[in-house]
Formats: structure tokens, C-alpha cells, sequence
């Protein structure tokens, strides 16, 4: 996943040239390699990639997800109104992966309402991971964690960052003036898209749908 920068991209006997300004202004670049296949990246200037894996079956070719074929939606409203690009979600190429990016709006929130999918409530068992990107730089976000048990904590998350979410509710707060972005990458029992929100928040749906 090309995060900022320029160069290009080698594998299985194909290059692609990729730029990227940076996550806030310009969709993304992303290669989808099978297991065994060697990756090759030269950087005509400063470049940031983030490499994510997880076990697959062995087969396929690389596919690179261009800017153009990035899916951009809108979610939610009001304060909790975001941008969600969906890069592989729904395409036929990838075994196990889902990822993703979503930008908070400043002082917007985003996961929201707080979801989960631990398989605890029947729903699909999926571990997540999110990498935060904070403009400006110097600023932070909140990373709120918790289970129906009264397990929580909230992390202060800054511009680099990675928070691991193996189980349990989660959402996310940008402050005022400050834009967050978040890199999602998740994986588990199957490649679905599954959220089990928590029941107490569910009822924020009913103003969405009568404002």
C-alpha cells in the first residue's frame, strides 16, 4: 500500500509506476501480491509504504489497485459523516484480506456506531488493525476499545501508529482541527464485511433516517 511518495512497484514480471501525494489529498495505490511472489520497490523520491500480510492459499497473480479503482462512500452523518475508500473488499482476487482506508473529518467520528466482530454474538470472527495517518502532523486521535464485560481502554493515537483490535467494540474520534486518517486491514473466518454494532448505539440509525 503506497501511503506518500513515488516510484515503482516489481512483481511477477510486471512494474507499475505509482505517485501519491499523500493519504489526506489522493486516493490510493495498492498491489495485491499471492504468497511466494517476490515484491521489488524503488523510490524515485521519499516514499512510505505499508506492507500487510496474512496466511492464503498459494495461486493468483499480482493485481494492483490503481487510484481510479478505488471505491469512495460517504458513511454516516452529522458528526459521525466520513469518507470510507474501499480498496479490496468485494474484488475476486483477494483470498482472505479486506482493506481499506477512512478519513474523520475534523472533530468527527468514525466505526460509529462502536461495532465489533469477535464471533461473541454470533456474528463473523475478524481481527482488524488500523494504521493512523493525523494531519496536522503534530495532532492525535482517540482509538476507543471495549466489551460488553466493562473491559475498555482509549489510546491516544498519533500521526504513525498501529492499534491491533483482536476482540471487542470499537470506534474513533478526531479532534477539532485536526483530520485523521486510518489505513483497515482485516481478516479472519471469512472474507465478508460484517459488523455486529452495539445495541445500547444502534438507535442513533432511527435520527439518521428520520433528519
Amino acid at each position: 500500500m503506497l501511503l506518500e511518495g513515488r516510484g515503482t512497484f516489481e512483481a511477477g514480471g510486471q512494474t507499475w509506476s505509482v505517485q501519491r501525494v499523500n493519504v489526506f489529498t489522493d486516493r490510493a495505490t495498492a498491489l495485491l501480491l499471492p504468497p511466494g511472489i517476490e515484491l521489488t520497490v524503488r523510490a524515485d523520491a521519499p516514499l512510505e509504504a505499508l506492507l500487510i500480510s496474512t496466511p492464503a492459499p498459494a495461486g493468483g497473480s499480482p493485481v494492483l489497485c490503481s487510484p481510479d479503482d478505488v471505491a469512495v462512500v460517504q458513511r454516516g452523518t452529522d458528526l459521525y459523516k466520513r469518507e470510507v475508500r474501499n480498496l479490496f473488499t468485494t474484488d475476486p482476487h483477494t483470498r482472505r484480506l479486506m482493506v481499506g482506508e477512512t478519513v474523520n473529518a475534523k472533530g468527527h467520528w468514525s466505526s460509529y456506531p462502536p461495532h465489533k466482530h469477535d464471533g461473541k454474538d454470533n456474528e463473523l470472527r475478524l481481527e482488524e488493525m488500523y494504521y493512523y495517518r493525523v494531519n496536522p502532523p503534530e495532532g492525535f486521535g482517540l482509538h476507543v476499545s471495549y466489551t460488553a464485560s466493562g473491559e475498555a481502554a482509549t489510546h491516544q493515537v498519533r500521526d504513525g501508529d498501529a492499534v491491533l483490535i483482536p476482540y471487542g467494540y470499537h470506534s474513533v474520534s478526531a479532534p477539532p482541527r485536526y483530520d485523521l486518517y486510518y489505513l483497515w486491514a482485516i481478516a479472519g473466518d471469512e472474507r465478508k464485511l460484517a459488523v455486529y454494532e452495539d445495541p445500547a448505539h444502534r438507535w442513533v440509525h432511527s435520527v439518521e433516517s428520520s433528519a
